[in-house]
């Protein structure tokens, strides 16, 4: 892997990279088969990602045709990668049998561990055949996206393709490694003012949020919109702020600390509501029945800070906990757009607030080629900016993994694979002080 690291700092040609071995064995954090039953009869709470993470070498897999082995410097941490460590809501063990079934090359899929990680940025090392538009030594993220496109249904919009996938999630040779393996549809280009921690942490959640909140297959946000955002400083409720104030629309962010509502407001945004301040008691303490008093309290609360509206699209991510609010707040005609469900699968709410008043619930999932491609595009010109907080290297992947679980971090928590140190991989540096006031808002710099 030396030379390689050697290769990608000395900023080598196409043809040397071309020129490099492709190791037998790289360096990853998995979870393993036989460990599925590890924390069985402990809550969600109390399991630790630090026992079921390991990191150790594992063969490199065969490239097929489409694909792309890539050198990954930095990757981030996901919360599909917390629900892959804690073996919830299921095992995904079983995602890659299912896969594995589906062709003899998914089959490489489906192996006693699983390598994990959704995010990452890279070079790519080599390619399979089919691959036109990417080389070796082409500077790249990727985007977690993995689909066979083989069926009729995913030509219009791939995410509703019925073999559409999470890579390294629901697939296997995922980003927490030295070495990845993607489908050549996955890669987009570096942005060339961030640092490769800085480049990696964006991709699963800059790309959700696109989808969720801007495009027409989400909220098709507008300007002028009032869009409450839960977590509004969170990896991805921190590209939702973004996403409100770039567009013309105006964030009500949604945080639980003082330090949140300051990340929030060095982004731009002006309307803050602290859940802790106001206390507000969705549910009774037995977490079996909500309380309509405090929504409409929280109601309230909105309209004083908008000056007497409603809310046009509420950016829900949290689920089970906030979800009955989220609909009650939203104005008639409104719009609740749905993904992740941190806090619980099972929603709750008043049907009367959503049928009679004409809302309407939109799910989410991720977002298609396109969409990812408009979200990076946004990152590399500078409009928009990484979440990235805190950096850990992959040997401390479990302890980044727990404080994503326990939510002890801030926006994104990046994880150095190949990259010795943080800070390097900047090609654009008239860009980067451009934007380094913006890009270090969520580091407390």
């Amino acid at each position: 892997m030396q030379q390689i690291l050697d290769a990608i700092v000395n900023d080598a040609s196409s043809e040397d990279f071309a020129a490099l071995e492709v190791p037998e064995s790289y360096r990853a954090a998995f979870v393993k088969k036989d460990e599925v039953d590890l924390f069985e009869g402990q809550t969600s709470k109390d399991k630790d990602p630090r026992k079921s993470l390991h990191v150790d070498e594992v063969p490199v897999p065969e490239l097929g045709p489409g694909e792309a082995l890539v050198a990954v410097m930095a990757s981030a941490i996901n919360y599909n990668t917390v629900w892959t460590s804690i073996f919830e809501p299921m095992p995904t063990f079983g995602f890659l049998e299912r896969y594995g079934r589906t062709s003899p090359l998914a089959k490489r899929h489906d192996l006693p561990y699983h390598v994990v990680g959704s995010d990452l940025a890279g070079v790519v090392l080599a390619t399979g055949i089919g691959v036109h538009n990417w080389k070796p030594g082409d500077r790249v993220v990727a985007h977690c996206l993995s689909v066979e496109l083989e069926h009729p249904d995913g030509h219009n919009d791939t995410m509703l393709d019925p073999e559409q996938r999470i890579w390294g999630f629901e697939t296997n040779f995922g980003g927490l490694a030295d070495v990845a393996l993607v489908k050549a549809n996955q890669l987009m280009p570096k942005p060339e003012h961030l640092t490769w921690e800085e480049a990696a942490s964006p991709g699963l959640v800059n790309c959700t949020a696109y989808r969720q909140l801007v495009s027409k297959n989400g909220g098709d946000m507008k300007q002028g919109d009032n869009v409450l955002i839960w977590g509004a400083s969170g990896g991805l409720g921190g590209f939702a702020t973004q996403y409100a104030l770039n567009g013309g629309a105006t964030p009500i962010c949604v945080v639980s600390s003082e330090d949140k509502a300051e990340i929030c407001r060095k982004m731009g945004a002006e309307l803050i509501i602290n859940r802790r301040e106001e206390d507000y008691r969705f549910w009774n303490d037995e977490g079996t029945q909500q309380n309509p008093k405090e929504w409409k309290r929280f109601g309230a609360k909105i309209r004083e800070l908008t000056g007497g509206e409603d809310i046009d699209i509420v950016f829900e991510h949290p689920g089970r906990e906030t979800f009955g609010a989220s609909v009650f707040v939203t104005r008639k005609g409104g719009t609740i757009t749905t993904c992740a469900s941190t806090s619980g699968f099972m929603h709750e709410y008043d049907n009367r607030y959503l049928w009679m008043s004409l809302k309407r619930i939109i799910s989410s999932h991720f977002a298609n080629y396109r969409e990812s491609w408009e979200a990076n595009r946004l990152i590399s010109k500078g409009m928009i900016h990484p979440t990235l907080s805190r950096t850990y290297r992959l040997d401390e992947v479990g302890q980044a993994t727990l404080d994503v679980h326990q939510n002890k971090h801030q926006g994104k928590v990046g994880v150095l694979c190949l990259a010795p140190e943080e800070g390097m991989g900047v090609r654009n540096h008239e860009l980067r002080e451009q934007h380094l006031d913006k890009i270090n808002v969520f580091r407390g710099v």
